[in-house]
């Protein structure tokens, strides 16, 4: 079964795009275009991996990652960030709260679609062992 992939990004079209390349790579993907919206998709759809935007117009991605986090039915899914945000200091921020990785616009599709598999893969390796 194809692993499922939400991205959540203000900017449609990259989200379209991105959405589109994880499709070509054998992912279910779907997108939302808020901060709000991505946060009742997860948890309607419960995917195996999130793309996230750091900034938005609603709320920005650590808000989401901080509100992911604290739902414990949403809580280990993995996060990689995708930002045009190039600052250490904004990579540091998303790593210490528990981001699977952080990524920077404009990116590379592949180097996305391998993070995203890698954090997918070392989440389900990392709950098979909670739950051994």
């Amino acid at each position: 079964m194809p692993y499922r992939v939400l991205v959540i990004d203000d900017e449609k079209v990259l989200s379209q795009v991105l959405a589109i390349r994880l499709r070509a790579a054998g992912y279910l993907a779907s997108t939302a275009n808020s901060g709000l919206e991505g946060l009742l998709s997860a948890q309607e759809s419960r995917p195996d991996a999130i793309v996230l935007d750091v900034r938005m117009p609603d709320m920005d991605g650590f808000e989401v990652h901080a509100r992911l986090k604290q739902n414990p039915h949403l809580s280990a899914i993995p996060v990689v960030f995708l930002s045009a945000n190039v600052q250490d200091s904004a990579r540091h921020s998303a790593l210490a709260a528990g981001a699977s990785a952080y990524l920077t616009k404009p990116y590379d599709p592949h180097e996305v679609i391998a993070t995203v598999h890698d954090a997918i893969v070392r989440g389900k390796g990392a709950r098979s062992v909670a739950h051994a």
